[in-house]
C-alpha cells in the first residue's frame, strides 16, 4: 500500500497516532496539576518502565494538557554526566520568562529572578559543565549557598511564590531521571517536598527506567509519600488492537484477525514495537485487509530495522565484557534471571561480575526487579543479543 499514507509512527517520544490505553493516567496528572494550581494538595508523578513502553510520549501528553491549562511547563531530559543544576537553569529561567511575559515585574518575580541569579552563581564555582548566566542582581543570601539541597529549595520556593501571585503552576517534567545523580535526585525530592509543605505551585512530573523507583526511595527515604510512583507497562490486547487497527480504520484499512494476532505475539503489546510492526506491514501488504502473510514479512522487515537502530545503538555502547554478561543473560531467555545464573554461565563468582552489573545498571542496560535479580531494560533484545552474538 502507498507508504505516503502509512499512519504509524515509531521513534523516540514521537507520539503515536491513536494514544491507546493511556487515557486514564493522563487524566489524572491533569487533576493533580489543576489541583495544584489551585492552592491545593497533590503528589508529583514519577511513571516508570522498560524502554518502548511510552513514557516519553505520556509526559510529553500530561505537558500539552498542562499548557492548554495555562501552566507554565518546564520541559527538560537528563543527559548521562551532566549535572542536574547545568540541567535546570536554563529551564527554569525559561519558565519565569513565561511568567513575566507582557507583564510587569511584581516583587515575588524579581525575588525569583534574583535567586535564579545567585543559584547559577554559586553553581558555576561546583559544577564544571555549569555554563548559564542571567542578566539580573543575585539577592544574597537566597539560593547562593553552594549546598545544592539549600540552594535548590530556595529557589523552587521563590518560583513557586512568583507561580502563586500569578494564580498559576509551574511543572518540571523531566525524563529520562534515572540519569540524575543520587545526591542530586535527593537535593531535587528535597526541593519539592518543601514546596509541598509550603502548598506552593510547583510540582514534577517525571520518567525513567525501573531502578529510578529505588534510586529515589535512597535519595531520600520520604519519597514514596511525596510522589505517585506509576508503572508503565505494555498495553492489555484491547488497547493493543486499538493502537493498530484506529489508525489503519482512519486511512480505510483493516487488519484481518490473525494478522492482529500474529503482531501482537510479536510485539508482546509493547506500544514502539506495535508501531513499528504496524509500519512494515502496511508496507508490505498489497491492499485492504492487512493479512497474516503481511504481517509475517513485516515481522523480518520490523526486526531488521529494529536491530540496525534501536537495539544496535545500545549494544554499541557496551564494552567486549559487558557484551558477554549481556549474551549470558539472553541465552537464559527474557528475564529476569538470578544474578548467580548468570555469573554461572560466564563461569566467575557473583562477585566479580557484580561491578559489571553495576556499571550496566548505570548505563540504563539492565536493571534489578528484585534483590538478586536482573532483568533487561529493553523488551526483546535477548532476541537481538543471540541474533548479533550467536555463541554465548
Amino acid at each position: 500500500m502507498d507508504p505516503r499514507r502509512n499512519p504509524y509512527s515509531p521513534g523516540a517520544g514521537t507520539p503515536p497516532p491513536e494514544l491507546a490505553g493511556r487515557g486514564d493516567l493522563v487524566e489524572r496528572a491533569a487533576i493533580a496539576l489543576d489541583r495544584i494550581r489551585d492552592g491545593r494538595s497533590a503528589r508529583s508523578f514519577v511513571f516508570y518502565g522498560l524502554r518502548g513502553v511510552g513514557k516519553t510520549v505520556l509526559i510529553n501528553k500530561v505537558r500539552q494538557e498542562g499548557e492548554g491549562r495555562g501552566l507554565s511547563c518546564v520541559w527538560m531530559e537528563a543527559p548521562e554526566e551532566r549535572s542536574l543544576p547545568a540541567l535546570l537553569a536554563p529551564a527554569l529561567r525559561a519558565a519565569l520568562l513565561k511568567l513575566s511575559r507582557g507583564r510587569a515585574l511584581r516583587a515575588k518575580l524579581e525575588g525569583s529572578l534574583k535567586a535564579l541569579a545567585g543559584f547559577a552563581q554559586a553553581m558555576k564555582l561546583k559544577y564544571q559543565d555549569f555554563e548559564f548566566g542571567i542578566d539580573c542582581r543575585p539577592q544574597k543570601g537566597v539560593a547562593d549557598s553552594g549546598d545544592l539541597e539549600s540552594d535548590l529549595a530556595d529557589l523552587l520556593t521563590a518560583i513557586g511564590e512568583a507561580a502563586a501571585e500569578r494564580k498559576t503552576a509551574v511543572v518540571l517534567f523531566l525524563d529520562e531521571l534515572q540519569y540524575v545523580e543520587e545526591a542530586q535526585l535527593a537535593a531535587l525530592i528535597m526541593a519539592i517536598h518543601r514546596a509541598s509543605q509550603r502548598q506552593l505551585p510547583v510540582t514534577m512530573i517525571a520518567a525513567g527506567l525501573p531502578q529510578l523507583v529505588g534510586q529515589t526511595g535512597r535519595a531520600k527515604s520520604y519519597a514514596e509519600r511525596l510522589f505517585e510512583f506509576v508503572k508503565i507497562d505494555s498495553l492489555d490486547d484491547e488497547a493493543a488492537r486499538s493502537a493498530l487497527r484506529v489508525p489503519a480504520g482512519r486511512e480505510g484499512v483493516t487488519f484481518e484477525d490473525d494478522a492482529l494476532e500474529a503482531i501482537l505475539d510479536q510485539t508482546k503489546g509493547y506500544p514502539y514495537f506495535l508501531q513499528e510492526w504496524g509500519k512494515h506491514s502496511w508496507n508490505i501488504a498489497d491492499a485492504s485487509p492487512i493479512e497474516r502473510e503481511d504481517a509475517l514479512r513485516g515481522t523480518q522487515a520490523a526486526l531488521a530495522e529494529l536491530d540496525s537502530s534501536f537495539f544496535r545503538v545500545r549494544f554499541d555502547r557496551l564494552t567486549p565484557a559487558e557484551k558477554k554478561y549481556m549474551r549470558a543473560m539472553a541465552e537464559l531467555g527474557p528475564g529476569p534471571h538470578r544474578s548467580g545464573d548468570i555469573a554461572h554461565l560466564l563461569k566467575k563468582k557473583v562477585t566479580a561480575v557484580a561491578p559489571m552489573r553495576n556499571t550496566l545498571i548505570s548505563k540504563g542496560m539492565i536493571y534489578s526487579p528484585s534483590h538478586g535479580d536482573t532483568a533487561f531494560t529493553v523488551p526483546l533484545f535477548d532476541g537481538f543479543m543471540k541474533r548479533i552474538m550467536p555463541s554465548p
